[in-house]
């Protein structure tokens, strides 16, 4: 899936009207602009772009809904969003700038998080970068800004991860057969950003 930005542009106005154009320009300025830098500056650039553009707040508070998968163009235009808005953002951001979708994949966790002063497991949704297939993960998060490697986050437990090419099981390097034929909201996803001008 790439885009073509005009295109785009057209299909946002026509979509979610005038003001929508602005954010979309601004994202694409983003990625354009990085698109020569090494991996590690668009990971660090783009972690950082999106944990300041966008506030956390949970989807029945945006969207009516218990759980909504936005586009990266919605969250945008919405400004917030929950944990796997940031992650599939930060995904779509890192693919079009350039970072190939085999070392990018959304991860679900149980993250140890601190809610009243009191911790506990709560399922979570992370960017997982991988510099080679077998490699330790670098963790791309809304809740730590810090990029760090898997094994300095003790707050994660990996469950299981996903791109567009497969899903895998915590710990496995090989992908699950038929993977992706139960994520109905990662194709519902798609779906959406096609419509939105993304090819």
């Amino acid at each position: 899936m790439g885009f073509r930005l005009e295109h785009v542009l057209q299909t946002v106005r026509q979509c979610y009207g005038e003001k929508a154009v602005d954010t979309v320009k601004d994202w694409d300025h983003l990625l354009t602009q990085f698109q020569v830098e090494s991996e590690q500056r668009k990971l660090t650039t783009i972690n950082t772009y999106l944990n300041e553009k966008l506030r956390a707040d949970s989807d029945l508070k945006i969207w009516g809904q218990e759980d909504y998968w936005a586009t990266p163009i919605e969250a945008r235009i919405k400004g917030s969003g929950d944990c796997e808005v940031f992650a599939i953002a930060k995904y779509f951001s890192l693919k079009f700038s350039g970072v190939p979708v085999s070392k990018l994949r959304l991860t679900y966790v149980k993250a140890l998080i601190e809610v009243e002063k009191k911790k506990s497991l709560q399922a979570h949704m992370v960017l997982t970068y991988y510099l080679t297939p077998d490699a330790e993960p670098l963790i791309l998060d809304n809740i730590v800004n810090e990029i760090l490697p898997a094994s300095r986050r003790r707050d994660l437990v990996p469950i299981y991860s996903f791109n567009s090419e497969g899903a895998w099981k915590s710990g496995s390097h090989v992908p699950q057969a038929n993977g992706l034929s139960g994520l109905s909201k990662w194709t519902n996803l798609v779906e959406k950003m096609k419509i939105e001008g993304f090819e």
